[in-house]
């Protein structure tokens, strides 16, 4: 469309004051640039989006408040990784960029909670403030700053992280995810923040990623299924948010919503990576292998059924691996 193309849309979009004046606009690049179309209730992508920004301006353009619609509705159409293609790898990181992009806007999109310690049985969660046992509240004005002010982006550079890339395709254990791999990823992106403040960070943002992701039950408010447990919202615990893939549902639209061939060849590619430590997760795995080691009386297992020893164990023979070209 030319310059002068968009501005007559724009000027008989300004000039609309019905709803049946206009059924559809077919936009190559001009939903992202702006124009103001209150009535419109669905936005419909085909192919993969440059940025989150351009998403976020695409479904600003049928979120705006209007007497027609209860309901708005955004649809991203995708062309699935074809494993004939020479191009696989090409295609599995766009499907993975266009789903934790999806789950970034859920996020982004969904209600603002403030999450508090529970001291007492008498603190009630009520729709904004939640309370949970055993949260760690912020120490310093630096973690306070970034749990009320930087959690969206930091949820938007977790997502971009390849390895978090990998564990939602292979649906990564909870407690890798929670435990190993976001924590290392607040460390790089925080470096200022000692132990403390970056587990406080940890904490309030794994429990704003599970609950954002959670679903209320229609006849009890009370009550939220996370992953597949149903819970009292006055039972929360922040042990149990974090035994929670807060990926969880991503995996679900990757096994549901992908054919079984394509489902495998994304896990497949992923798989091949999740034996490779950078330095950073080597440094990160060595205490808990010792801690591991401490508590079973025996180093972990690499045919261990438990998905975390099992890292441990690679993570153990990438260590040795390195001593041994060390000292030659």
């Amino acid at each position: 469309m030319t310059e002068e193309g968009r501005e007559k849309v724009i000027a008989y979009l300004d000039k609309m004051q019905d709803i049946d004046d206009l059924d559809m606009i077919i936009a190559l690049g001009m939903a992202k640039e702006g124009f103001d179309w209150p009535f419109a209730e669905y936005a419909l992508t085909i192919g993969y989006r440059n940025s989150l920004t351009e998403v976020v301006q695409i479904i600003g353009r049928v979120t705006r408040d209007s007497s027609n619609k209860t309901h708005a509705q955004f649809t991203n159409l995708l062309a699935q990784p074809d494993a004939q293609d020479d191009e696989v790898q090409y295609a599995i990181n766009n499907v993975m960029k266009a789903i934790t992009s999806s789950l970034l806007m859920e996020q982004v999109l969904a209600p603002v909670y403030r999450f508090k310690p529970k001291d007492s049985e008498e603190q009630k969660s009520n729709g904004v403030n939640i309370y949970i046992k055993g949260l760690a509240a912020p120490s310093s004005e630096r973690s306070k700053q970034i749990i009320e002010q930087d959690l969206n982006d930091l949820k938007a550079s977790i997502l971009q992280d390849s390895t978090i890339q990998a564990a939602i395709a292979t649906g990564a254990d909870a407690k890798i995810i929670n435990k190993q791999i976001i924590p290392r990823i607040i460390s790089t992106i925080y470096p200022d923040l000692n132990n403390v403040e970056s587990e406080e960070v940890r904490q309030h943002l794994i429990a704003d990623m599970v609950l954002k992701t959670s679903e209320h039950d229609s006849d009890n408010r009370n009550i939220i299924k996370m992953a597949d447990k149903f819970i009292n919202i006055d039972d929360l615990g922040i042990d149990l948010i974090d035994s929670i893939n807060p990926f969880q549902r991503a995996y679900e639209i990757l096994s549901k919503d992908i054919d079984s061939t394509t489902l495998r060849l994304i896990q497949s590619t992923f798989d091949s990576k999740r034996k490779d430590f950078t330095e950073a997760e080597i440094l990160e795995l060595y205490p808990l292998i010792k801690k591991f080691k401490a508590e079973n009386g025996r180093n972990p297992e690499k045919t261990s059924h438990d998905e975390l020893e099992q890292r441990l164990a690679f993570g153990l023979a990438r260590i040795i691996e390195l001593k041994r070209e060390r000292n030659g």
